[in-house]
């Protein structure tokens, strides 16, 4: 694939692993982020099913992944009265999971596992260039390559073949690229997640040194989880760390639009009042929520807040012209606990299908690997971000009748381990969370993967 030159506009998780394939088949890749630097913070993410896949064929990258892991021995989840009604543990087989991943690890840890192999991986073919973002692209003519305009001058104006969009759900390259606002194609599915990290101030542990993490859920589509800290996590004060990790989410029936109308008022005016209107609808849930909100309010005890609309991305195309889309930016799936491996798979395809198709001497051989990317990665995501109808009453039910028997049965089947073991079954079929062969006959499966060849990259196809 020597000759292709590759522009990524995004370094988180799709934008590096995109950087890995593309140099390994020779590719000459720019990856461009507008942050100044590589984001090394953020909540808890899991790699399953398609994403697993993809990390094997990634010589390193498993290990590296392991290292890294945040150890989750389960999640009890905790009632109206403050106790235990029964815990969720890992199924043991990261071919098999369940709720509870095996591979539970930091945004930002997996960010830089990603990172470090692009470059050292490919030191020739890869460069990343920080603080820079576009401002123009025009394509110079029907199945020709692109020119490159960026902001802050770190690039001066720039002809590219390919241009990638991995820069998330609101991505600025796909409103460049299909003419349209960065919410277009966004369907809503009426909830909210926000994360951060809390210290208490005593610097105590709101878990009380449980190795568990634990979720509570309260009337009003209303829930809350935290994470325990490690044994090796220190605690200062002074620079807020040791805390506990939480996250929140508003789940809301598409009778109740309110409480989701308030939160995107409090989006559009910023970080502060995003937690003012979070206080406002979690006070007096119960439990150790009001611990958690004195926390949150108090920026001396809060860090690496985030917080946004749950969406699910539906493009009508994920490529036009030379410009492609790739992870959140052309498929962000919501609520399905699948964002990162379909970030993961999406970047693996791209890479794989074009590079099947390339031909420098042939004008149409890009358009063929796209148009084949969006044939396999369509089916893929058609069924890997289906939202189960029963998952957001299960995780969050809104009244008090169905909060009342989500626990029941959850307590029943944690009674039982054949009813658990039903329940473990269920979840992972219905959220795809089953890793793929790495290699194999196609049928009729359409997670499938093929394993593409990608060479050493010094040889023109």
């Amino acid at each position: 694939m020597s000759g292709l030159r590759v522009l990524i506009v995004g370094a988180s998780i799709a934008g590096p692993t995109a950087a890995y394939w593309f140099a390994k088949a020779g590719a000459s890749v720019t990856v461009i982020e507008r942050f100044p630097h590589l984001r090394t913070n953020g909540q808890n993410i899991d790699i399953r099913g398609v994403g697993v896949t993809v990390m094997r064929r990634m010589p390193g990258m498993e290990p590296a992944v392991r290292s890294k892991l945040v150890p989750v021995q389960g999640i009890t989840v905790i009632g109206p009265n403050g106790k235990s009604i029964g815990t969720i543990t890992p199924t043991g087989n990261p071919d098999q999971q369940s709720l509870i991943s095996e591979y539970e690890i930091l945004r930002g840890d997996l960010s830089r596992i990603l990172y470090d192999l692009s470059v050292k991986d490919h030191p020739n073919n890869v460069r990343y260039i920080f603080d820079e973002t576009i401002t123009a692209i025009t394509q110079k003519s029907p199945g020709g390559s692109v020119m490159v305009e960026f902001a802050n001058g770190h690039i001066p104006p720039t002809e590219f073949d390919l241009v990638v969009a991995a820069d998330g759900a609101t991505s600025r390259t796909r409103a460049l690229a299909l003419g349209c606002s960065v919410r277009d194609y966004m369907q809503p599915v009426n909830a909210w997640a926000a994360f951060f990290t809390v210290l208490q101030k005593d610097c105590s542990d709101l878990l009380e040194g449980s190795s568990l993490g634990h979720g509570y859920t309260a009337v009003g589509g209303r829930f809350v989880a935290i994470a325990p800290r490690t044994a090796t996590q220190s605690v200062d004060p002074n620079n807020n760390e040791g805390g506990n990790r939480v996250t929140l989410m508003g789940i809301y029936p598409r009778s109740s639009p309110k409480p989701m109308a308030s939160f995107r008022e409090a989006v559009a005016h910023g970080e502060t009042c995003i937690k003012k209107c979070i206080a406002e609808q979690f006070r007096g849930a119960g439990w150790k929520t009001d611990l958690v909100m004195d926390g949150m309010l108090d920026p001396a005890r809060c860090s690496e807040f985030y917080a946004a609309e749950m969406v699910q991305l539906k493009p009508p195309t994920l490529f036009k012209g030379r410009i492609v889309l790739v992870g959140d930016a052309g498929y962000a799936s919501g609520p399905t606990g699948m964002g990162t491996s379909l970030a993961m798979a999406g970047a693996y395809i791209l890479a794989g299908e074009v590079i099947s198709h390339w031909n420098k001497n042939e004008n149409d051989s890009l358009d063929r690997g796209l148009k084949a990317y969006e044939e396999r990665m369509r089916r893929i995501v058609d069924k890997m971000a289906r939202i189960p109808p029963f998952i957001p009453g299960v995780l969050a039910p809104y009244t008090a009748w169905g909060l009342w028997l989500r626990n029941a049965v959850f307590r029943l089947g944690c009674w039982s381990k054949g009813a658990l073991d039903v329940v473990r079954r269920v979840s992972s079929r219905a959220t795809a969370f089953q890793a793929l062969p790495a290699r194999g006959k196609e049928s009729d499966d359409v997670e499938f993967f093929p394993e593409y060849d990608f060479g050493e990259g010094d040889e023109d196809k």
